[in-house]
């Protein structure tokens, strides 16, 4: 999923072991790490003053722990002291590793204060708090220990009574791995350093806003065998261009094949997105009780009908469509049958979702012979998920396993899988996989799913690439629930979403910021 037009890196996703493989290697090419953790401290440092330039007269505490990820709080105080901001250090394990010992005598050598009564974390007027006591090492087997129970405890209080935390690379407590967490710290920012944390993406509500910054790793982060996150940049660069001399053909045809009876809504949503993503004609093949919604819902789309005895499948779908979607509204009833139908008489690019996999639940296998030789994308949501791979999975287990499972069945059907869910795992049948951390909870709704396989379906009659499709679609819809509320999720509906959807594609990515290199935004309600 990459292309001659998307040179520059990406943001990677990895979890602890990946994001501590990287370190290795940059350090075993000749990085010194305390090189790498000068660097950390000191961006975090200019981060923080650029963020929050009207809370840094009340000065900053940073609260510091025993391992590197004290060591990078001991250098933003350096920074922060040089700068001409009161700081002062609540060291609340002593320093045990070499570098961060070093810095922690060149912070005191500065005069910067320090205190070693986890208590003193409850004192003083600083709104700015810096949470350096836990790092990406943590796995949150167990619950965590004085000393470090008690200094999280102190920081829950501190953000109670109106504190701003600043968590570096983890908020403490938290498995950079699973987000997982233990003590319940939730941070206003997460700084983390090289790449972005499998944890910060599950647990996005603890994380609050989460900036990635760039400290020296380069090609070394390859060696975390992580997946890119897709970003504004990326998406700019990957999505299909409409040539000045298109004509509605060319935009590509969809069919969207659904809406049994009582169900016309969610066929009318998926025809609504693919009409406002770029597609050229939709025809809509629904229950003959959904025709009169559906007409008079989307006046722009063509219609038929689809009984199992009808004959016109191959002429509504077969000799018309440059790619169709299956399953939004289908229903149970005669899912399975109008599935292999339709992929019978049609032989080109193909989305599955809703009740078009619920009707191949522990059978996936079977979905392979019917997809092979085409381009395809399944769309599960996390228990369609568990239901189509089967073998006793649950929904536990595939949020569990999030970043491999989808690779897994996309190798056993042949078909691009995305996983939807926070975040959003889309995996090609070579394994390659994409994540998307796009959303706020306004998807959190019925029918969410079917804007998505409307944005995809058509994107794939234009790209013929379901992965691409996939994770394109997966960042425009999710993008666009952002652009209609950051935090304000409470009263918006999918239409917002589905007018949003036409200014995704000509979103403008923002200016570089060396030396950042991600930038999610805080999810959910303000609290």
């Amino acid at each position: 999923m990459t292309s001659s037009n998307d040179a520059a890196p990406r943001p990677i996703v990895v979890d602890a072991a990946g994001a501590s493989a990287a370190d290795a290697a940059a350090i075993t090419a000749g990085i010194p790490s305390r090189a790498l953790m000068r660097c950390a401290g000191a961006a975090a440092a200019a981060e923080i003053a650029h963020r929050f330039p009207g809370l840094l007269g009340d000065g900053v505490v940073i609260a510091t722990g025993a391992g590197n990820n004290g060591g990078d709080g001991w250098v933003v105080a350096q920074w922060l002291r040089t700068a001409g901001i009161a700081t002062r250090v609540v060291e609340c394990a002593p320093a045990l590793t070499t570098d961060a010992r070093a810095e922690r005598e060149a912070a005191v050598g500065m005069g910067v204060p320090v205190a070693t009564d986890v208590c003193t974390l409850d004192d003083g007027h600083e709104r700015l708090v810096v949470d350096a006591l836990i790092g990406t090492g943590y796995r949150a087997a167990t619950e965590l220990h004085a000393p470090m129970a008690n200094a999280v405890a102190s920081l829950v209080r501190r953000a109670s009574q109106g504190a701003t935390i600043i968590s570096l690379d983890v908020p403490s407590g938290l498995n950079a791995s699973t987000g997982d967490s233990r003590g319940g710290l939730r941070a206003a920012l997460t700084i983390t350093f090289g790449t972005v944390k499998r944890g910060h993406l599950v647990a996005r509500e603890l994380c609050g806003e989460i900036v990635a910054l760039d400290i020296g790793l380069g090609a070394h982060v390859g060696v975390a065998k992580g997946a890119p996150l897709a970003d504004a940049r990326w998406f700019r660069a990957m999505l299909p261009r409409i040539a000045a001399d298109a004509h509605k053909g060319t935009r590509g045809k969809v069919a969207i094949v659904g809406g049994s009876k009582g169900m016309a809504g969610a066929t009318i949503l998926a025809a609504r997105a693919a009409l406002h993503s770029g597609a050229g004609l939709v025809k809509c093949v629904v229950a003959p009780e959904s025709l009169p919604p559906l007409q008079e819902a989307v006046p722009a789309s063509l219609a038929g009908a689809w009984p199992p005895d009808n004959d016109s499948a191959h002429r509504d779908i077969g000799e018309w469509a440059d790619a169709v979607l299956i399953g939004p509204g289908l229903g149970r009833e005669h899912a399975r049958a109008i599935v292999m139908r339709v992929l019978g008489e049609f032989r080109g690019p193909v989305v599955l979702d809703a009740d078009a996999l619920n009707a191949f639940a522990g059978d996936a296998d079977a979905l392979a012979p019917l997809l092979r030789d085409r381009p395809a994308l399944l769309t599960p949501h996390p228990a369609e998920f568990a239901r189509l791979a089967g073998n006793g999975a649950t929904v536990e287990e595939v949020l569990a396993d999030r970043f491999e499972w989808p690779a897994r069945l996309a190798a056993r059907t042949g078909a691009a899988v995305l996983l939807k869910g926070t975040p959003t795992v889309v995996a090609a049948q070579s394994g390659e996989s994409t994540v998307v951390a796009e959303g706020t909870p306004i998807l959190a709704t019925g029918g969410a799913g079917d804007l998505l396989g409307g944005i995809a379906v058509t994107l794939l009659a234009q790209l013929r690439d379901g992965a691409l499709a996939g994770a394109l679609a997966a960042f425009a819809h999710g993008r666009a629930a952002t652009s209609v509320s950051a935090r304000e999720v409470r009263g918006h509906t999918l239409d917002d979403v589905v007018r949003e959807l036409a200014g995704m594609w000509t979103l403008q990515p923002a200016l570089p910021r060396p030396p950042v290199i991600a930038e999610l935004p805080l999810v959910g309600e303000a609290r």
